[in-house]
């Protein structure tokens, strides 16, 4: 189990990635080496989980916001190097991104001013006294005045315009209030990239590993919603059919999985819709497949593995966005598209990443109306509803 769910709040399941042990675990052995007495680590240890708790109010203050836009939060997952919030979908709207992003870093500025005021009320010093760990942490207003601080450190580090942290997105809602969104994506990552590398190069020089990983997130992050960024621009106003496989390995309930292990190797089919009288039952997978080989032998029955409507269905009319976003989210990759109740097509991963590499080529080189060629070619060539396209070729668009 990667993920344990700790609780919930407002409704969004709250969930400890496993790594996350690792650090606690890590943090109390290092105190314990370093010679300090047992005391000492657990408060050590007390302290990262109270700046863990200042992480998860953080996150909720993005997935409420976010709620009074109508974006529905998945969950909040807890990492080491801080929290995540999945939320459906990011609002292209720039002044609700905005909110939504700064949303974060002013709860921890409500948590610091909280802290100092208490800490001012009791006449002790907003500055900390000892290191984290050390035998004088275990004075009280020593420990909140360390963590009102992180707090006022974590405002700092997330609003960095280093995309995809908060900072970025405050930067990309910024830029997109001038420009196309996609290219307000694109600046803002490349602005991320750029100081992933600072991060990076400054965490070899003072060999500090912590930076190191930090920059590694923030490149590939950024880079990641950026990707992510471009696909919305690209499937906007595309329908499903214009995306879809119309060329595909049908099952029957009825076959074997020998039936089927003959069409995984005759083709390029990974998982294979399972029909009958021209009706979708459900979606074979590979994975499925194999397990059921191992467990019940060749001549195990189709009809036996595969769950009635184990795959969501889409109509073919879906917008692409829409539908690229549930197999996101979905148990299976392939998703069953259907006209009036038949099936007519199925959308893969794998697919709609051709159809965008393609489209970002042709845009990229200006050239608008091929673009609405290959996208109007293939949703034509995909009105028939027999498993081919109109020419009688396949639909699948070539790799690039």
């Amino acid at each position: 189990m990667k993920r344990l769910k700790i609780g919930s709040a407002a409704g969004i399941g709250i969930y400890l990635h496993w790594t996350f042990w690792l650090l606690i675990v890590g943090i109390f052995a290092f105190y314990l080496y370093q010679g300090s007495t047992v005391t000492a680590a657990v408060i050590g240890v007390g302290l990262v989980l109270a700046i863990f708790v200042c992480v998860v109010l953080h996150e909720l203050g993005h997935a409420l916001t976010a709620r009074r836009y109508d974006v529905p939060t998945r969950d909040i997952t807890i990492y080491p190097i801080g929290g995540v919030a999945r939320l459906q979908r990011i609002p292209e709207e720039p002044l609700k991104e905005f909110w939504i992003a700064v949303a974060g870093p002013a709860v921890n500025v409500v948590i610091a001013g909280i802290l100092g005021a208490l800490i001012l009320a009791t006449g002790d010093t907003l500055m900390p006294r000892a290191f984290i760990g050390s035998e004088e942490m275990t004075s009280g207003g020593s420990i909140w005045a360390t963590l009102m601080w992180i707090n006022v450190a974590l405002v700092g580090f997330n609003l960095l315009p280093a995309f995809p942290m908060d900072g970025g997105r405050v930067l990309r809602a910024l830029l997109a209030t001038q420009m196309d969104y996609a290219r307000a994506t694109q600046l803002a990552a490349n602005v991320g990239q750029g100081m992933a590398v600072l991060f990076g190069l400054l965490g070899l020089i003072i060999f500090n590993p912590i930076l190191i990983f930090i920059a590694v997130f923030v490149f590939f992050g950024a880079r990641q919603e950026s990707q992510q960024a471009m696909m919305r621009s690209l499937t906007r106003g595309v329908p499903v059919r214009q995306a879809m496989l119309t060329r595909f390995a049908k099952l029957h309930p009825d076959d074997t999985l020998d039936d089927a292990i003959e069409e995984l190797l005759a083709g390029s089919d990974q998982d294979f819709p399972v029909v009958e009288d021209g009706h979708i039952i459900g979606v074979l997978t590979r994975k499925q497949m194999m397990q059921a080989l191992s467990e019940q032998g060749r001549d195990a029955r189709i009809g036996d593995i595969v769950e009635e409507g184990n795959c969501a269905v889409v109509e073919d009319t879906t917008m692409l966005r829409e539908a690229f976003e549930r197999v996101q989210s979905a148990a299976c990759n392939t998703l069953p598209v259907v006209r009036q109740g038949e099936l007519v097509g199925l959308l893969t991963l794998e697919n709609v990443g051709e159809l965008m590499m393609i489209s970002s080529a042709l845009r990229q080189a200006g050239n608008q109306r091929a673009v609405r060629k290959v996208l109007d070619a293939h949703g034509n060539g995909s009105e028939t509803p027999t498993g081919e396209s109109a020419d009688g070729g396949a639909a699948r668009l070539p790799a690039s």
